[in-house]
Parts: structure tokens; C-alpha cells; sequence
């Protein structure tokens, strides 16, 4: 039987980028300190996953190209009734923005950006807040929010964007933005479910802004 094509991620490496071959992941990570990678089954979840963090990625199994019969039952559909937040970077820091989009209409509800000097992580987490302020400005008090960044939902959690980029003033726009979402998380309440959008159960999420 022939042995399955793998193709590698790697974040951090002498240069960091997709590799067909263990052979030409090896040569990017070995003797690179902190180096982060990964194998995947498919060239378009490396390519997914390139676009992401290796921290989202972490004790996930994607050897898998695809979810069984029984992981869709499980994970099930998303709520169509929901409010859906992505953002998109271009470079780590670079050139970013989010926006916010109806699920079952993908009717573009808010977009902010460009920002310069920014990450995605970054980009995601002020989506998230700008949605939960956004609701509850509506009254929409139990709508969800899907995200499809498990790190910023944990920042919204720990109330703090726990970024490690350096401030300039050429992101010093963002910088403010940042600080008065903590503001916000600290001073309001909400209600509202923020879920983890299943990429490999339903694709792309609604708000993504389809530059991969």
C-alpha cells in the first residue's frame, strides 16, 4: 500500500512555510531553537493552518483529511442565528482587519481596518468584543458569536489581549483600540455564547475574508 503524502507547516524555522516532504521540513527546523511544526493530511488544511498559529494547533490530530460520519453527528450544525467574526492579516505583525457577518446571510454587519502593524490573533479578539458591545447595544443579549480563534476567545475569557508584539507609533491606533476592549470586557457583562466555529465540519467561517 503506498504510504499517505503528508505535508508539513512550519511557523517557526530557518524559513518558515509548507513542505511537501519530511526531508524539507527537516532541514527548516533542525538546529532551529523554538521551532514550531506540523504535519498535515491535505495541502489545503497546511495551507489553512499557515494562515493561523501553531497554538491552534496544539493537540490537535490532523492527520485526518476528514471527519467521520460519527465526529459530524457529534459536532453537529452550527447556529444559524448567530453573528460570526474573522480577521485577516497580511504578514505576522502586518496590514490587518476584522469584520463581523451574519451567519445565515453572511450580510457584512461591521469592518474595521486596515491597522497597521497588527496580528490576526489581535484582529480576532477585538472582532469578538466589538460583537459582544454590538449585541448588547441591540439587546440581542443570548445571540452567539462564532470565532473560529481559540486564542482570542481565551483573551475575551482572561478579559486581556495578551499579545507580544511590539507598540510603535505606527500602531499606536491599535494599541488604543486594544486597551479600551479590556476596558469594555471589564465593565459590562454579556450573555452570549462565543463558540468555536468547526472549520473541518463546515468549512470556512462565514466572516472570513477569503484572501488564502
Amino acid at each position: 500500500m503506498a504510504k499517505k503524502k503528508k505535508y508539513y507547516v512550519v511557523w517557526k524555522g530557518k524559513k518558515p512555510g509548507i513542505y511537501n516532504s519530511w526531508d524539507k521540513c527537516k532541514q527548516q527546523i533542525n538546529g532551529f531553537e523554538g521551532a514550531q511544526y506540523k504535519s498535515f493530511a491535505s495541502d489545503s488544511e497546511a495551507k489553512l493552518a499557515f494562515k493561523k498559529t501553531f497554538n491552534d494547533y496544539k493537540g490537535v490530530n490532523t492527520k485526518k483529511a476528514t471527519l467521520t460520519k460519527d465526529e459530524l453527528a457529534k459536532i453537529g450544525k452550527p447556529i444559524l442565528e448567530s453573528l460570526s467574526v474573522d480577521a485577516a492579516c497580511a504578514g505576522n505583525p502586518g496590514i490587518m482587519e476584522y469584520r463581523g457577518v451574519d451567519t445565515k446571510t453572511k450580510k457584512q454587519i461591521f469592518i474595521q481596518g486596515p491597522f497597521k502593524e497588527g496580528t490576526n490573533n489581535i484582529g480576532e479578539f477585538l472582532a469578538i468584543v466589538h460583537g459582544l458591545a454590538f449585541l448588547k447595544n441591540k439587546k440581542a443579549f443570548n445571540y452567539p458569536i462564532y470565532t473560529d480563534s481559540k486564542i482570542a476567545m481565551s483573551w475575551v475569557k482572561k478579559k486581556q489581549c495578551r499579545t507580544n508584539i511590539t507598540f510603535t507609533k505606527d500602531n499606536k491606533e491599535l494599541l488604543e483600540l486594544i486597551k479600551r476592549a479590556e476596558v469594555w470586557l471589564k465593565e459590562n457583562t454579556y450573555s452570549n455564547p462565543i463558540l468555536k466555529w468547526e472549520t473541518k465540519a463546515w468549512g470556512e467561517i462565514p466572516a472570513d475574508f477569503g484572501r488564502k
